[in-house]
C-alpha cells in the first residue's frame, strides 16, 4: 500500500515504514504529524484518485531528523571584466518516517 502526498507543495511517494526526506518542516525531532493533502491511494490493485484529494485520507508520519545537504558551490563570472564571485550554499532538509496510512470512508 502507498500514497502520493503532497508536501511543501511537491509530491511525494509515502509508504508504511519507509522514509522520505522533503524540504525543512517546521517540525522537532520525535514529533508525529499527519499529512492530510493525499492525492491517490493505491492497495493491491485498488487506487483510489482524488480530485484533487482524497476525501477523508491522511498519511501518519514521524520527524527523524533535520538535516543539511550537500554544499553547492555557487560560482559567477564575466569574461574580461575581472568578475568573479564565489559562494555555497547548503539546503535545509526534513526526514520522515511513515508511521500509517489511513483511508477514510
Amino acid at each position: 500500500m502507498y500514497a502520493i502526498v503532497r508536501v511543501g507543495g511537491r509530491q511525494y511517494q509515502a509508504e508504511v515504514g519507509k522514509t522520505i526526506v522533503t524540504e525543512k518542516l517546521p517540525y522537532e525531532v520525535g514529533e508525529s504529524l499527519t499529512l492530510d493533502e493525499v492525492l491517490l491511494i493505491a492497495n493491491n490493485g485498488d487506487t483510489s484518485i482524488g480530485a484533487p484529494l482524497v476525501e477523508g485520507a491522511a498519511v501518519e508520519a514521524e520527524v527523524v531528523e533535520q538535516f543539511r545537504g550537500k554544499k553547492i558551490k555557487v560560482f559567477k563570472y564575466k569574461p574580461k571584466k575581472r568578475y568573479r564571485r564565489r559562494a555555497g550554499h547548503r539546503q535545509h532538509y526534513t526526514r520522515l518516517k511513515i508511521n500509517d496510512i489511513s483511508v477514510g470512508g
